[in-house]
């Protein structure tokens, strides 16, 4: 097995996924380093890959008016982000930030979006992976609202 396929299947996120979607999707990865500091992408941005993290750290920042970049969530080795690939129209709605040097899976968005459209498995597959973490992170932004505006009342 090549060293990407290896890393990609030893990933939690492909984590007991059939072999042959992992062959499939493949062919869709990079390897990407990123080094403290070096921003990812930008919200407005194409969003044109989706990110596993192997090591290190990154930052999911909104911009706050009057107070600058905001960080909401930060990912580390074992999880994900950029799941924007997704959903049309493939957008970023926020920036990625390495804050620490980081080394990650990188899967091209057209790529993958072409895999799954020609394997409705291997998009049924991956929609199944993506759910939980989307609905994760809205628990976590509900958490943090409550945090933010629940000591008011």
């Amino acid at each position: 097995m090549e060293k990407l396929e290896y890393n990609l299947c030893a990933h939690p996120f492909f984590a007991g996924l059939d072999n042959s979607f992992a062959t499939l999707a493949v062919s869709c990865a990079q390897d990407a380093h990123f080094g403290a500091g070096e921003f990812i992408f930008h919200e407005g941005e194409a969003a044109d890959h989706f990110y596993l993290v192997r090591e290190g750290r990154v930052a999911l920042q909104i911009a706050a008016p009057g107070r600058g970049p905001a960080t909401f969530l930060t990912v580390g080795p074992g999880e994900v982000f950029g799941v924007n690939w997704l959903a049309s129209p493939y957008r970023w709605s926020y920036d990625a930030r390495a804050i620490a040097p980081t080394l990650a899976v990188a899967l091209n968005a057209a790529c993958l979006r072409q895999k799954c459209e020609s394997d409705p498995a291997l998009g049924y597959a991956l929609t199944k992976r993506v759910l939980p973490v989307l609905i994760e992170r809205l628990h976590a932004c509900r958490v943090q609202l409550l945090d933010l505006y629940g000591a008011r009342s």
